[in-house]
């Protein structure tokens, strides 16, 4: 055999080769490890290198080959674009359609629902007994002075600006994205009503601090402009609020029993003993209560108390106030029973 044709073949060969090697990379990256398989659920946390989630896609089966896995993540340049979160991935899928679901962070999703007048703190426990964040810190982010600064948010948290509502996150989710997206969901709602609080003589943060206690004060939906209409009523007239939950929220502890001691207590949360505001907001009021602070009922009422059933009881005299105090209210001092006085 002549030298030429040695050459002609050992050519072929490799060429041949090549080909076969470029074509099994190719039908590695369009064909599932294995057909029809359950997909399972996979983690990706924050901050996992590609290496890392390749090795962990072949040790449960879902890819056969991390090195061709990791030659298309790197051929594509898609390496930084692997999202964190919680997936559903399987053997049944290709290469190529597990690699999309990562970087277009096509996660499972979990909805959870913030009621309205939750705390800071309700929120993180909420959150951290679903497995989606760290309650610590959660509550470490949300009165953080940097992040209030660039929320632009007054007050020592951002308590009452974490909105109410049904959300949906993927465990891996940060906890900075978490907090994102409630702030900019109270922004967009309340983006509205900021003529009105301008128009009212009040700031938003004065606004959110009135909705806060009047979420705390009722359930009732349509008491909430007749509560809104008290407290306006009091601080026009230069009365002190008188709320119990204030008072509540301003306690370390509280054992569901507030007793005559607690009220006289300092504290710049106890507004039966400051004069005006609280220092912040005492919750995370929901959408009416908010607008029932800006749009109150107009009633000359000045106090209102328990009906002990869910409803109250309105009156516009101290005296009137008493004599329902004492038809209505022949028990304890709790936070559903106790109203303004």
């Amino acid at each position: 055999m002549s030298r030429q044709r040695t050459l002609f073949l050992s050519i072929s060969v490799i060429f041949l080769l090549l080909i076969f090697f470029l074509l099994s990379i190719a039908l590695f990256w369009v064909s599932p490890a294995k057909r029809g398989a359950e997909p399972q659920v996979v983690v990706v946390a924050e901050g996992t290198p590609p290496a890392q989630v390749a090795e962990d896609l072949q040790r449960r089966d879902i890819i056969s080959s991390r090195r061709l896995f990791l030659l298309w993540v790197k051929v594509l340049g898609l390496g930084k674009k692997i999202k964190a979160g919680e997936y559903s991935l399987g053997a049944g899928d290709s290469p190529a359609s597990i690699l999309d679901k990562l970087t277009k962070g096509l996660i499972l999703t979990h909805p959870f629902t913030i009621p309205e007048g939750f705390t800071r703190k309700q929120i993180a426990h909420l959150l951290s007994e679903k497995g989606l964040i760290e309650r610590e810190k959660f509550l470490s982010l949300t009165q953080d002075p940097d992040v209030l600064k660039r929320y632009e948010i007054p007050g020592p948290n951002l308590e009452g600006y974490l909105f109410p509502d049904t959300y949906h996150f993927g465990k891996g989710v940060s906890v900075q994205t978490v907090v994102d997206t409630m702030v900019k969901r109270f922004v967009q709602l309340t983006a509205p009503l900021r003529k009105a609080a301008e128009e009212s003589g009040m700031d938003m943060k004065e606004v959110v601090i009135l909705a806060s206690i009047v979420e705390k004060e009722t359930g009732l939906g349509e008491e909430r402009p007749l509560i809104a209409s008290v407290f306006r009523n009091r601080l026009k007239k230069g009365m002190r609020l008188e709320s119990d939950p204030t008072v509540i929220y301003g306690m370390e502890e509280f054992d569901g029993n507030l007793r005559k001691r607690d009220l006289t207590q300092e504290s710049p949360y106890n507004t039966y003993v400051i004069q005006g505001l609280t220092p912040g907001p005492i919750c995370n009021p929901g959408f009416d209560s908010i607008k029932a602070i800006l749009f109150p009922a107009k009633t000359d009422y000045l106090y209102f108390v328990s009906r002990n059933d869910g409803s109250h009881h309105f009156s516009k005299t101290l005296a009137e106030h008493n004599r329902a105090v004492s038809t209505y209210q022949k028990r304890k001092r709790t936070l559903p029973s106790k109203k303004p006085s």
